[in-house]
This record gives C-alpha cells, sequence and structure tokens, in this order.
C-alpha cells in the first residue's frame, strides 16, 4: 500500500477507485433524483375539439374548462395544437403523447340530465408512443387517470346536486303522493262500496240474463207464431183490400144509381105529399066532427043489434010455441035495429060526401051494408021462428037451428060495426095527423136523401183512399211479416248472445265478488301506501343550497383515502438511494480488488500466517472502501440533499457493508484468481435482481425470491430503507449480523485459499486463463 502512494499514477488510480463508486451512485442518483418534479417539460400535445352543450338550463364548456385547468397544473408541457399536428407530432417523436378532448365531450357529460337523450360516458382520447419511452406509459396513465378522476368528480359533483334538487322535489311530490293516497284511499273505500253495489246489481243482472235468455227463447217461440199470425194478417188485409175495393165501386154505384135518385124521388115526393096536406087536414076539420057525432049511434045502434041477435040464438036452444014466440020478437027487434043501424051508417055516408077518404068511406059503406044484411037475417029469423011455431017438431027443430046460426051471425056483424063506428072519427084524425107526420118525414127524408146523396160520394172517396191505404197497408203488412221473420232470426242469434250474457254475468259477478275481496284489500293498500307515503315524505330530506353542495361534494368522492405516509420518501432519488448505494459499493469492492492483488504473495511464500495474510490483503481494500463511503455520503448529504433519518447509522452500515462486500470479493479473487473477477460480477447482477431495489422481491419469479435472503445486498437495500427514511431499526441489526456473517466468512475463505496458495504446481504456474 505505501509503494502505491508513491507514484503520482498509483495515487491516480487509488483516487479513481475511491471515486468510481461515486461516479456509479452519484451519476444515478443525481440523473433519476426527481424526474416528476421535471414532467413540465415534457412536450405533449392538447387538441380542444369540444362544442358547449346545455345542461339544465345553463350552458357546459366541460373541454373548455378541463384543458384550462391542465394547463393551470402544468403536469406536462402542454401545447394546443389540431388533430392533425398531434398525430404528425406523435408520430416524428415532437410529442410523447396526445390528448384530445373530442366534439361531443360536454354533451356526453351533459347527458345523465337530459331526459331525452341516453346517458353515456364521456371519453378523452389520449395516443402515446410506448416504444419511444415505456415509463412515459405508465406515467401517462397516472396522470391522466388522476386527470379523468378529476373531471369525474366534477361530473358527478354537478349530478349529485341534480340528484339532491331532485331530492327535495320528490320530498314535495312525495308529500303531495301522501295526500293523494289518502284521497286514494277515500277513493278506494268509496270504489269497495260500489263494487260491492256492483256485484249485488250483476247478481240481479245475473237472474235478469237469465230471464232474459228465457223470455227470448219465449220470445223467439212467440215471434213464430206472430210470424204465422202476421202472415194470415197480411192475408185478412189483401182480402180487405179487395172487399174496400168492391166497396168502394159499390158506393160509386150506389152514388150514381141510388142515392143520387132517391134524393131526387123523395125530394119530389116531399113536394107532392106537401101539396095535399092542406086539403087533407081541410077534409080532416070537416069529417071528423061528423064521425064523432054519427059513430056513436052506430055503434049503440049495432050493439042493440047484437043483444037481439044473441037473444035470438039464445032462445033458439028451448023448445016448445012459448020459445018460439020469443024468438020472433027478438029477431023482429033485431031486424028494427040493423035497419036502423044502415039507415044511420048511409046517412053518415050521405053527410061525408064523394070526397071523403076512400077509408073512411069505405067503412061506413061496409057498415051500412052488414047494418042491412044483419036486418035482412033478422027479418029472415023472424019468418023462421013464426013458421017453426006451426010446424012439426022435427021441421021447428031445424028452423031454430038456423036462426040461432042466422042471429049469432048477426050479432057478430053487429058487433064488428059497433067496434068501428065510435072509432072512424079518430082514424080518420090519425090519418090526418100520419099524413102531416109523413108530410114531415118526407121533408126530413128529402134532406137526408140529399145528405146521404152527398155523404155517400164522400163515403165514395173516402173508400178511393181507404183502398189505397189497405194497398199500402197490406205491402207494410208483408214488411212486417217479412221483418218478423227476421225478428225471429235475430231473436235466435239474440238468444243465443243472452245466453253468453248470462254465462258472461255470471263471470262478471264472480269477477265482481273478487274484485270487492281486492277492493278491501287495496283499501288496506292504499291506506297503508298513504301512511307509509307519509312517513317517506317525513323521511325524505330537503336541502338547502349550501346543504346541497356539501352532499353532492361527498358523494362526488364518496371514498377519500386518508393516506398516513409512515417514513415519508421525498423524491425519486432518495428512494432508489438504498439500491444504489450497495451497488456502487460492490462495484468499488470489485474495482478495489483489480488494483490490489487479494493476497500479498511475498508473504505467501514466507512464513506468516494465513490470517495474517488474509487480513493483510483485506485491510488496504477496507481502507480504500472506507473512502468511498466518506466521499459517497459526502455528496449525498452536501451535493444531492440527501435526507436521512439516521447518518452515523447509515454511514456505520455503509462501512460494515463495504468491509464485508472487501472480504466476499477478496476471498473469490483468492480462491479462483483471474475467473473470480467473473464470478465477482455474476454476484452482482445476482443481487441486482434479488435485492428488491426497484419492486417488491414479491413481483420476481420465485427463483429470486429464493436467493434473496442468502445474499448480503438484500439485507443493505432494507437497512438502508430504515435509516435514510426511518423505521423499525430491527431489520438493520439483521443486517449487521448478516455482514458480519459475511466478513467472517469471506476472511475464513481468503484464508483457505492462502492455505491453499502455498502449494505450487505446474497448473498454477501456467493458468489456462490469465485476465
Amino acid at each position: 500500500m505505501k509503494g502505491m502512494l508513491r507514484s503520482r499514477l498509483t495515487r491516480a488510480a487509488l483516487a479513481a477507485v475511491v471515486v468510481l463508486p461515486l461516479l456509479y451512485a452519484g451519476l444515478y442518483l443525481w440523473s433519476f433524483w426527481d424526474p416528476q418534479g421535471n414532467l413540465d417539460r415534457v412536450p405533449v400535445a392538447l387538441v380542444v375539439e369540444d362544442r358547449p352543450a346545455q345542461a339544465a338550463g345553463k350552458t357546459l364548456h366541460a373541454g373548455r374548462d378541463l384543458a384550462g385547468e391542465l394547463r393551470k397544473r402544468d403536469v406536462f408541457g402542454w401545447h394546443e395544437t389540431t388533430a392533425r399536428q398531434a398525430a404528425d407530432g406523435v408520430a416524428d417523436g415532437t410529442f410523447y403523447l396526445s390528448l384530445t378532448v373530442p366534439a361531443d365531450f360536454s354533451a356526453k357529460l351533459a347527458s345523465p340530465a337530459d331526459d331525452a337523450a341516453a346517458p353515456s360516458p364521456a371519453r378523452l382520447g389520449l395516443r402515446v408512443d410506448t416504444g419511444r419511452s415505456y415509463i412515459m406509459g405508465s406515467i401517462s396513465d397516472a396522470v391522466f387517470n388522476e386527470v379523468r378522476a378529476a373531471a369525474e368528480r366534477t361530473a358527478i359533483h354537478d349530478y349529485f346536486d341534480n340528484v339532491f334538487v331532485s331530492i327535495g322535489d320528490i320530498h314535495d311530490k312525495t308529500a303531495e303522493a301522501a295526500e293523494g293516497a289518502d284521497r286514494l284511499h277515500d277513493g278506494v273505500v268509496r270504489l269497495g262500496d260500489g263494487v260491492s253495489r256492483l256485484s249485488d246489481g250483476l247478481g240481479t243482472a245475473e237472474n235478469g240474463a237469465r230471464q232474459l235468455s228465457a223470455g227470448l227463447s219465449t220470445a223467439n217461440t212467440a215471434t213464430g207464431r206472430l210470424r204465422d199470425g202476421s202472415a194470415q194478417v197480411t192475408q185478412g188485409l189483401t182480402q180487405a183490400q179487395q172487399a174496400i175495393g168492391q166497396l168502394r165501386d159499390g158506393l160509386n154505384q150506389l152514388h150514381e144509381k141510388g142515392t143520387a135518385p132517391l134524393s131526387s124521388g123523395a125530394k119530389e115526393a116531399y113536394q107532392q105529399v106537401h101539396a095535399q096536406t092542406r086539403t087533407v087536414n081541410q077534409l080532416a076539420d070537416t069529417y071528423v066532427p061528423v064521425l064523432d057525432e054519427w059513430g056513436p049511434k052506430i055503434s049503440r045502434t049495432a050493439e042493440a043489434v047484437a043483444d037481439a041477435a044473441d037473444k035470438v040464438a039464445d032462445g033458439g036452444s028451448s023448445t016448445g010455441v012459448a020459445q018460439s014466440s020469443a024468438a020472433n020478437t027478438h029477431a023482429g027487434s033485431a031486424a028494427d035495429s040493423a035497419r036502423e043501424a044502415s039507415s044511420q051508417a048511409q046517412a053518415a055516408l050521405d053527410r061525408l060526401g064523394a070526397d071523403a077518404d076512400p077509408e073512411v068511406r069505405g067503412l061506413l059503406r061496409n057498415a051500412a051494408a052488414a047494418a042491412r044484411r044483419a036486418a035482412t037475417q033478422a027479418d029472415q029469423a023472424q019468418d023462421a021462428a013464426r013458421t017453426s011455431a006451426g010446424s012439426g017438431a022435427g021441421t021447428r027443430i031445424d028452423g031454430v037451428a038456423d036462426l040461432r046460426n042466422q042471429a049469432r051471425e048477426l050479432a057478430a056483424q053487429a058487433r064488428k060495426i059497433a067496434a068501428v063506428a065510435p072509432r072512424l072519427g079518430s082514424k080518420l084524425d090519425q090519418a090526418r095527423n100520419r099524413l102531416n107526420a109523413l108530410d114531415a118525414g118526407l121533408g126530413k127524408l128529402a134532406d137526408g136523401a140529399a145528405k146521404v146523396n152527398s155523404g155517400l160520394g164522400t163515403a165514395a172517396t173516402g173508400a178511393n183512399r181507404l183502398y189505397q191505404g189497405a194497398t199500402k197497408l197490406t205491402d207494410g203488412s208483408r214488411q212486417v211479416t217479412n221483418g218478423i221473420g227476421r225478428l225471429g232470426g235475430g231473436l235466435v242469434r239474440l238468444g243465443d248472445g243472452a245466453s253468453e250474457l248470462s254465462t258472461g254475468v255470471d263471470r262478471l259477478h264472480d269477477g265482481a265478488g273478487q274484485a270487492d275481496k281486492g277492493a278491501t284489500k287495496l283499501a288496506a293498500g292504499s291506506k297503508e301506501l298513504a301512511g307509509g307515503l307519509g312517513d317517506g315524505a317525513a323521511r325524505i330530506p330537503d336541502y338547502d343550497g349550501k346543504q346541497r353542495d356539501d352532499r353532492a361534494d361527498v358523494m362526488s368522492d364518496p371514498v377519500r383515502l386518508a393516506k398516513t405516509v409512515d417514513n415519508e420518501v421525498p423524491n425519486y432519488g432518495t428512494g432508489f438511494a438504498p439500491f444504489f448505494l450497495p451497488l456502487a459499493l460492490w462495484v468499488g469492492a470489485m474495482i478495489a480488488y483489480m488494483v490490489l492483488k487479494p493476497l500479498n504473495q511475498r508473504r505467501l511464500a514466507g512464513t506468516t500466517g494465513a490470517v495474517r495474510i488474509a487480513l493483510a490483503g483485506w485491510l488496504p481494500a477496507v481502507v480504500l472502501g472506507a473512502a468511498q463511503v466518506g466521499v459517497l455520503v459526502a455528496v449525498l448529504r452536501l451535493g444531492l440533499g440527501l435526507e436521512a433519518a439516521s447518518w452515523a447509522g447509515l454511514a456505520g452500515l455503509l462501512l460494515l457493508a463495504t468491509a464485508a462486500f472487501m472480504a466476499v470479493v477478496q476471498a473469490v479473487n483468492a480462491l479462483l484468481g483471474p475467473p473470480g473477477r467473473v464470478v465477482a460480477l455474476a454476484l452482482l447482477m445476482l443481487q441486482l435482481t434479488s435485492a428488491a431495489g426497484t419492486y417488491p422481491i414479491e413481483t420476481s419469479p420465485g427463483f429470486f425470491q429464493t436467493i434473496s435472503p442468502w445474499l448480503p445486498m438484500s439485507w443493505v437495500v432494507s437497512a438502508l430503507r430504515r435509516l435514510i427514511s426511518g423505521g423499525d431499526l430491527t431489520v438493520v441489526w439483521q443486517a449487521c449480523g448478516v455482514l458480519s456473517a459475511f466478513l467472517v466468512l469471506g476472511l475464513a475463505l481468503t484464508t483457505l485459499a492462502v492455505e491453499r496458495g502455498r502449494i505450487w504446481s505446474v497448473k498454477r504456474l501456467h493458468p489456462e486463463l490469465a485476465l
């Protein structure tokens, strides 16, 4: 070691050995000290194509606001460009990446507030060339995830603000709904009553439908009979039409040939009779008193004749002379009375004159003739009585019988005259009255015949109209008959429909019963709904503006990371220092034994002990290692501004680490000779990949997880993290123990190499590989 200090070149070599770890660790740490703090120097293209959108009556400029926020944060070196310029810049390396805010960015953010549009998420276009810088892809993902989260929070904040506004509206509407539910409950109760009445009514309707179906069946049968009857009516109307036609023709003929001549004849008869009434009245005035005077006289005389004749007839039944004499006397009296009656009747007839009523004159003539016949018969009876008085008994009996018959005939004739004579005056007066009545009747007949003639003409006209009406009625009756036939078919279909109606009403009745039960449940449910809505309205909050803003802020970012950093690492360089420092010291150990020999060959050839020879080769390297540690600590503390929780512990651990590293590298070189340098480099590679300097060892393959605890650098990295950033120092003491073990192991192996190095062989004198 002293010999190396004499020469300037060797001193420069030793200085290089001391400084080289500084260059290795210092330059790395300086280069990576705070890359994220300098991202504002990274050129990034910003393309803003967004167009404003309407949201809740406001104009939303989300793209413009986002671009302003990005420039304000100054995360990257933003360059606002067009889409084409951004694409070309990323392609030619002018920009590491480009961020595009599309034209529908604001519209998509506003879509949840638009009931007419389908909500859709807003998108940001990110384009990065990871072939140029992979780490930029990771950095951009982290940065833009934060940007996206911030945009989401803003959008969600606005959304929840609207939500809380809507909650206020819901509160009001729920209160209104509760009132409506109360009214609904009242309505449902009334509905239940109505449904109950409907069910009762449907029961009645069901019975009525059955009755209707039965009635329609009966009506169909009756319609058949009605159709037959209507056909008969049509037939009768046809006959009536024909009869009315005949009546019309008969009335026309009667009018033309009957009533017209009748009217004319009645008028003429009236005129003729009326002309004779005055004469008849004058004759009646003249002859009625005469008849009244002579009638009773003739009647009394005729009665006397009749009485005498009766006596004659009664006397004819006896025998003997005395009886014959009596008959003779009675017959004489009868004859005298008859002749007197005849003379009185003739006197009355003469007094009437030739212009008297023929009937009266006929009566008087008949009375006079009858009286004369009676007188003649009485004379014959008297002669018969005288004859019978002188004759024999047989002859007398025959004469009396003849006399008695004649007397009876005379009595009958006399009584007829007695009956007629007193009434001759009254009959003549009655005849006059009848003639006057006939005159009045003929006047009325003439007037009535004229009216009948006129009425018959009207009747003929009416009969013609009646015929026309009968024709129409016949046609209508035929139509009625046809309609009744169609009605029958319709009633059949209606009957079928009524049966279906009955079935349907039955089902409806059942359904109404179920509806009644459902209405009861609905009433209970609506009451419960009203109560629930009232309770819900009381529970739904009604926020003011500040409360909405506070809650929207919480809901837009409901989970916030309450990050508690233990043993905070301020920057990227501080985080990587525990990895680069032992790496630099291992490299320093390798370079030290490139300048120094692990074993002193002169002493190796002498009698010096193996331990002393091992320590003699190790101590100069430790001195260089201590110098390396001093230079590293000074530059880290003063040059890069590294902050450490324990500088003394850091320096002590680094000294122990460089002593252990020197011992291991010395042992490898002492045991293997020149190939030992390759083995030392291999050990460096193994330790770099298994020390968990960049990522947790759990992320590495299983091989590296297995070898990590058996290599010293893994323990040094863990211990330096505690000494620089703070934390539990247990791992520091464990690392010191592991390093001490490697230190002892290295020196022991070097001692073994010393013992083996005292034996020379041809292979050792002529090695196969020399470095």
